[in-house]
């Protein structure tokens, strides 16, 4: 199994992080949470304290507090007699994840309807082109392709005008991340779901609440599809 020194990006960043204002502690869970939304550490991989204080240059404490967080986050787990590890979501965990997505995204675009205003309503417009953007590029870099669809999601929520659903959300917010990287990172799909999401703001623009729910719920289920891929190609012997 590769090791912890073989994690730079391809642009050549490291793990380490900087001594800047943000408190030391989140400046490492940032950092580790990024690798694995991004599959530099993949699903599966063992979490080795001694390379990660090597690499990442903290203390063991600092480390341990950090993998606590990332477990709670539902990112990392313990396994006896193998330590932390990434987790692995099982077909049957990313279907129940996907299903609280389709419930919750849905209702938040029918909300969005009656509720956003112009301002909001062109917003996500701007979400989506810039996704598209990035996916024109040609870029592999999910977390390029993850903050555009990030953003779509944040400017639906605060038009939905629901606090209830950033609080759900929130629970399975990291768990929900690695889906959606997981199947932004199959070939082709940024741009496929980039298309999918224009067609739902479309019908948003158009007030029509039901289509657009519906093209919601078409559109989690290719994402499901190409997240359930994905998860089982990184959980494949190499």
């Amino acid at each position: 199994m590769a090791g912890l020194a073989d994690l730079s990006t391809p642009g050549g960043d490291s793990l380490r992080v900087g001594r800047v204002a943000a408190p030391l502690r989140e400046q490492v869970v940032d950092v580790l949470r990024e690798a694995i939304l991004d599959f530099r550490l993949k699903p599966g991989q063992r979490l080795i304290e001694r390379e990660l204080i090597e690499q990442i240059g903290v203390s063991r404490t600092t480390i341990r507090e950090v993998l606590r967080q990332l477990a709670a986050e539902g990112l990392v787990t313990t396994i006896p007699q193998k330590g932390a590890i990434v987790v692995v979501p099982s077909p049957e965990e990313a279907a129940e994840l996907y299903d609280v997505r389709l419930v919750l995204e849905a209702a938040a675009v029918t909300r969005f309807v009656r509720n956003a205003s112009a301002m909001q309503v062109a917003a996500l417009r701007g979400a989506v082109e810039e996704m598209e953007r990035v996916a024109e590029e040609g870029s592999d870099d999910v977390r390029a392709v993850l903050r555009a669809n990030d953003e779509f999601y944040e400017v639906l929520l605060q038009g939905a005008g629901n606090r209830s659903f950033h609080a759900l959300l929130a629970g399975v917010q990291a768990r929900v991340r690695v889906l959606r990287a997981s199947s932004l990172s199959q070939p082709g799909r940024a741009a496929t779901a980039a298309a999918e999401l224009r067609a739902v703001v479309e019908s948003i623009e158009a007030g029509d609440g039901e289509r657009a729910a519906a093209l919601t719920a078409e559109h989690l289920e290719q994402a499901e599809r190409a997240g359930l891929r994905a998860i089982a190609a990184a959980g494949a012997p190499d």
